[in-house]
């Protein structure tokens, strides 16, 4: 291969990675397996091996993929937060082994299983949990500590003892129980939503959500793999270390071992190939640690890893089966998303008889007709994929996979946008549609409508009760009542909670419409720049795409979603229900707070906080998220966040909620 020939290939191979590194660190919706990326990875590293005039700064062999997602303060961490190199290859560990051993003598290591979960550096001083950071490029990472105060796997307070002074860092992985993402998964199906690939897809999801009440409702759990020496920590073994943060009340991942040589190391990996899939927790492989800091130190690392460590990966665990028939389901968006029928088979501890084809491109791509032999394989343990087919295995009974014209449910004629793989179903009376665009709008982050579930919503469309959203607000007690498994009080409890569903926050209300794009976060920022839903239908394309966090596809996105007479038509019959449409506009009583900046943090027993702030606003004064040095008074309720410290700090006058309720009655 010449120059030219081998800077071609890179080129395009660093193209794909940084593809896939957005979809995986930025989107949290990869499209290949890890084994498929780490191809990739090893590819372009050979390349620029044998060609190093070719290596440049921004290749992703130089750096730690990924980014900081929006919405989020972005942090610097104390140190950079690496990532490990991979391999499958028994013989890769023996040449690592082999490269300790001549740089710094023989070592003992440590052992540790990987856990398949998002990686987390963790902030404690004097014991007290102060911020979370996601890993982001390894430099600067999110601050997702009111996230991360919901898991209870994360001790707010660590117990006493040698750490529990001065600063204390630690680094682990934000990981989902496989119960949990079951329940989650069946949850999410029963709404007519996509499902999660795997845990570690929805964990990242999950800490992606900027309502921390959501994220405490998805039980995601906590184990720390390396914590960074503290200041005056004596001893030279990461080991003692993590038994040290074990016993501060820090979860360390379980059946860590210290092995004395290569030989032990294997032994552990290949014992718990066969035993991990007993375990409540998905785990991919096996990450093998120098276990002396100074000889770390010593050792240094690469622009992109440590030199003392290694994970080693576990092959998936794959099986043949026969392609029995490809059924369509249809969601929210409208996409008719093709799924694999499998004559069941038996792989990883679960029985398998279904898996998702994503497109019809991908059934394409992966050469699948009715009938095939296939190979399957888990993703992540957890979501069966179908591989590829085994065409030497035809015996001429297969049938090619036509996708329809029509929606299998509506038999509405199917669209596929410009741009996209997927085919539509353009029908907003689809049945199929509907049910998941009331499940949204029901959902807790929009209308909030309590007792409103699934199995109910199927029962009102399959009914004719309900054939559009605006419906909801016309249903009486009587049709309720003549559904099955509702009495009198849960009709009456429902009708309450439709009616309370009319005074929700703009933002939610136009999250719960459904526009396509626009999730939670882009529904705030909405509604941060316009008042009420007739200056959001004015908007120009301009105007939206210069709003932060909202882009040119967003923008087009809700222009069409207005300019469409059927939804300004449900605008309307919903404005005429009562639903709120515009943002509280709060009429100032007095001016006894005048120039007043106030900061609430914690819970508040007599009223909510946001109730509190109102309190603020109609008497004059200014109410921040954030403290600094302008902030007048900080009321603090029950359990404070980390701005109680950061107030003490800056000398902030700090008040109690019964002190705050008699500068309210101007005592």
């Amino acid at each position: 291969m010449d120059k030219d020939d081998a800077r071609r290939q890179i080129e395009k191979l660093r193209e794909k990675i940084n593809y896939h590194n957005h979809r995986y660190y930025v989107l949290a919706n990869p499209v290949i397996s890890d084994a498929e990326y780490d191809a990739l990875m090893k590819r372009l590293a050979d390349l620029e091996k044998e060609f190093p005039d070719l290596v440049t700064p921004d290749s992703p062999t130089q750096r730690v993929g990924g980014q900081p997602l929006e919405g989020f303060e972005q942090v610097r961490h104390e140190e950079r937060m690496m990532s490990l190199d991979n391999t499958y290859s028994e013989d890769d560990l023996r040449e690592f082994d082999r490269r300790v051993r001549q740089a710094v003598g023989d070592q003992v290591y440590v052992v540790q299983q990987k856990i398949d979960g998002v990686a987390v550096s963790l902030r404690y001083e004097d014991g007290v949990f102060t911020r979370g950071v996601t890993r982001g490029d390894g430099l600067t990472g999110d601050d997702i500590t009111a996230n991360l105060r919901t898991v209870k796997w994360i001790p707010l307070k660590l117990l006493e003892g040698p750490l529990s002074k001065g600063v204390l860092i630690v680094r682990g992985e934000v990981y989902m129980p496989k119960e949990e993402f079951e329940r989650i998964n069946k949850e999410r199906d029963e709404q007519g939503l996509d499902v999660f690939a795997n845990p570690r897809n929805c964990t990242a999801g999950s800490l992606k959500l900027l309502d921390s009440r959501q994220v405490a409702k998805r039980k995601l759990a906590f184990m720390t793999h390396s914590p960074l020496r503290p200041e005056g920590w004596k001893s030279d073994s990461l080991y003692d270390l993590l038994e040290a943060v074990k016993q501060a009340g820090i979860p360390i991942i379980p059946a860590m071992c210290r092995c004395r040589n290569l030989d032990a190391v294997l032994k552990y990996i290949h014992d718990w190939d066969s035993e991990r899939q007993g375990l409540a927790y998905a785990v991919d492989g096996v990450v093998i640690k120098v276990d002396s800091i100074s000889a770390q130190a010593e050792l240094g690392h690469t622009a992109k890893s440590p030199r003392w460590s290694v994970a080693y990966k576990y092959q998936p665990e794959q099986a043949t089966t026969k392609l029995l028939d490809i059924q369509l389901s249809v969601s929210r968006t409208g996409s008719v998303n093709p799924v694999a029928i499998l004559d069941p088979v038996f792989i990883s501890g679960t029985t398998v008889s279904r898996a998702g084809l994503f497109n019809e491109n991908e059934i394409r791509r992966k050469n699948l007709m009715i009938g095939d032999w296939v190979l399957v394989e888990k993703g992540g343990e957890i979501i069966p994929q179908v591989i590829k087919s085994i065409p030497e295995r035809r015996d001429g009974s297969e049938r090619e996979f036509r996708m329809p014209e029509r929606c299998p449910v509506c038999g509405s004629e199917l669209e596929r946008y410009e741009g996209e793989v997927a085919w539509r179903c353009i029908n907003r009376d689809c049945p199929a549609i509907l049910k998941a665009s009331l499940a949204l709008y029901a959902s807790r982050g929009a209308a909030d409508i309590e007792g409103m579930g699934y199995m109910l919503i199927v029962q009102l469309v399959d009914k004719g009760l309900v054939k559009s959203i605006a419906d909801i607000y016309d249903l009486t007690r009587e049709q309720l009542i003549s559904l099955e498994r509702m009495g009198a009080k849960s009709a009456d409890n429902l009708l309450k909670g439709i009616q309370e569903s009319k005074t929700r926050p703009f933002e939610r209300t136009l999250y719960g419409l459904g526009i396509r794009f626009v999730g939670a976060t882009g529904a705030r920022a909405l509604v941060d720049r316009f008042k009420d839903i007739d200056e959001l239908m004015d908007a120009d394309l301009d105007e939206l795409s210069e709003i932060e966090g909202i882009g040119p596809i967003t923008a087009q996105s809700v222009r069409d979603f207005f300019e469409n007479p059927r939804n300004l038509e449900l605008i309307e019959r919903l404005r005429k229900a009562g639903v709120n449409f515009s943002t509280e506009t709060i009429e100032v009583t007095d001016q006894s707070f005048a120039g007043l900046s106030f900061v609430f943090t914690g819970g508040l027993e007599s009223m909510s906080r946001d109730e509190a702030g109102a309190e603020v606003l109609k008497r004059g004064g200014k109410v921040s998220s954030s403290v600094s040095k302008k902030t007048d008074y900080m009321v603090a309720g029950v359990d404070p966040g980390s701005k109680f410290k950061k107030a003490n700090g800056l000398g902030v006058k700090i008040i109690s909620e019964e002190e705050f309720l008699k500068l309210l009655e101007g005592k």
